[in-house]
């Protein structure tokens, strides 16, 4: 993408209603399209999406379709997908927008903030679905299922909670199984390294991100791994 379509969606993301930023560190503020500043922590349901119901996120949302794909597919449930990127969430927020979902939204900010912007217990569910891997021994603490971030996600899940996490890479997939053993604040209840070599009684995950279209075209594995928090 050139860099003049970047900086287009960039302006008209910030315009967007369903997408929410913050521009400073640990300040649980973020503003509207309307540069209105909220004080969103544990008030998602009252603030931004009106209606009580589960919050789930999508975290490196990239794109923004699947978190809008399980939107559709789950009106019962509000849907919250993060990433850093603001010209990738374009694509997922627009047609979000267009489809009139009251109950996707979309959040601009680094995943290691995400204890300043959701409450003890606010979350009911994490979708990771194809993150950067970051295969340097050097950067594992970086991973979305290193000890840290599973740190960060204890402060917001509810008891019970479930994690999904979707990769073709080998590595994580490795990783976190090696991690989830080490501690005894999660339990894994599913896990194949071939997913659709495999029967997994989970309809959802059967919905196709823009990556695992390529991955799965390209010949490659998916694995899976879904684990609760104790």
């Amino acid at each position: 993408m050139s860099n003049k379509n970047k900086l287009q969606r960039f302006a008209e993301v910030a315009m967007l209603p369903n997408v929410f930023e913050n521009h400073e560190f640990h300040d649980p503020h973020i503003d509207d399209a309307m540069g209105n500043r909220m004080d969103i922590k544990g008030h998602w349901n009252d603030l931004v999406f009106k209606t009580a119901r589960p919050i789930i996120l999508e975290l490196a949302c990239g794109k923004g379709e699947y978190t809008t794909h399980l939107a559709q597919a789950h009106p019962e449930n509000n849907y919250i997908g993060i990433d850093i990127k603001g010209a990738r969430i374009w694509i997922g927020a627009t047609m979000a927008d267009k489809l009139g979902l009251d109950n996707v939204a979309f959040l601009r900010i680094r995943i290691e903030l995400i204890e300043a912007f959701f409450a003890e217990n606010e979350v009911s569910e994490i979708w990771i679905t194809f993150p950067d891997p970051f295969l340097r021994d050097s950067k594992s603490n970086r991973r979305l299922t290193s000890h840290p971030f599973l740190d960060r996600y204890l402060g917001v899940l509810k008891p019970g909670a479930i994690v999904h996490l979707k990769t073709d890479d080998p590595t994580l997939y490795a990783f976190t199984q090696d991690v989830l053993a080490e501690r005894n604040d999660y339990k894994i209840l599913e896990t194949t390294a071939d997913f659709y070599g495999d029967v997994i009684p989970s309809p959802e995950t059967h919905l196709l991100t823009f990556y695992e279209k390529q991955h799965l075209a390209a010949g490659k594995k998916i694995t899976y791994t879904k684990f609760v928090k104790i």
